[in-house]
């Protein structure tokens, strides 16, 4: 449930920036003020976190930093549902018609966010996803794990893209209601963009160590726990039809 509703006199956004966070307290109030840096030539703008269950003083450090942050919303889950559940949560609660993610870990840098959005914006309508793609990624076996879970998804995918797993992303929120929904989906955008037929840009980030805590996620996360997933995308891909041109039969009739 969201912390903050909207009201209709608020002027149209441009952007909302969705995070999803858990156990990240330690790394709220950086993160949040780097945000809003990054964004101030984008504005209006909204930045929705998504709480997902956390267990540490999360809510706690977001409350603290919306009281002089007024462009910030929070929205919790009363149980952890993941990190796809997470941005799903925020992008639908959110009320501009472009969306950008990042991780709430501070790895992510918001200074490539106004980059990502104004390549999105070039490309015009046809372009539905620009894509964070990390250099630069700190520590060997983190490298090798990415190396391989991306060189795996590529082969199968082909969604030429080299980093799917990069959270800075920016994209227009129509299309990604249009994509079918399910864990993980964040790991799989390119491809399901594609599938819906817009084009994917891509844009170099780079990457940075975390502000405190520890990483949730491994190997296993990377490769393994993703091959069922990876073959229910493939699936989704070979079985996508074009939709037939629709015309509307109705006829107004005016007095």
């Amino acid at each position: 449930m969201s912390h903050t509703e909207p009201t209709a006199d608020l002027a149209p956004l441009r952007l909302s920036v969705v995070v999803p966070v858990k156990n990240e307290s330690g790394n709220i109030a950086s993160l949040v003020d780097e945000i809003g840096r990054a964004c101030a030539g984008l504005a209006p703008f909204e930045v929705i976190y998504v709480d997902d269950g956390s267990t540490d003083d999360t809510y706690p450090a977001l409350e603290a930093a919306r009281k002089t942050h007024p462009w910030l919303r929070i929205v919790r889950h009363a149980r952890s549902g993941g990190q796809s559940a997470a941005v799903r949560s925020g992008v639908l609660r959110a009320r501009a018609p472009v969306i950008a993610t990042l991780d709430g870990d501070g790895q992510n840098d918001p200074a490539f966010l106004p980059a990502l959005c104004a390549a999105l914006d070039q490309g015009g309508s046809r372009v539905g996803l620009a894509q964070g793609q990390r250099v630069g990624r700190k520590g060997r076996w983190k490298r090798f794990q990415s190396k391989v879970a991306n060189g795996v998804r590529g082969k199968i995918l082909r969604d030429a893209t080299r980093d799917t797993g990069c959270g800075l992303k920016v994209f227009r929120r129509e299309v990604y209601l249009t994509l079918p929904y399910f864990d993980a989906l964040h790991r799989f955008m390119p491809a399901l963009v594609a599938r819906e037929g817009f084009a994917v840009v891509h844009r170099d980030v780079v990457d940075r160590p975390r502000f405190t805590g520890r990483s949730k996620y491994g190997m296993f996360d990377r490769l393994w726990v993703g091959i069922l997933d990876m073959a229910g995308v493939w699936w989704l891909i070979r079985r996508r039809r074009p939709a037939p041109p629709v015309q509307d039969m109705t006829v107004e009739t005016r007095a």
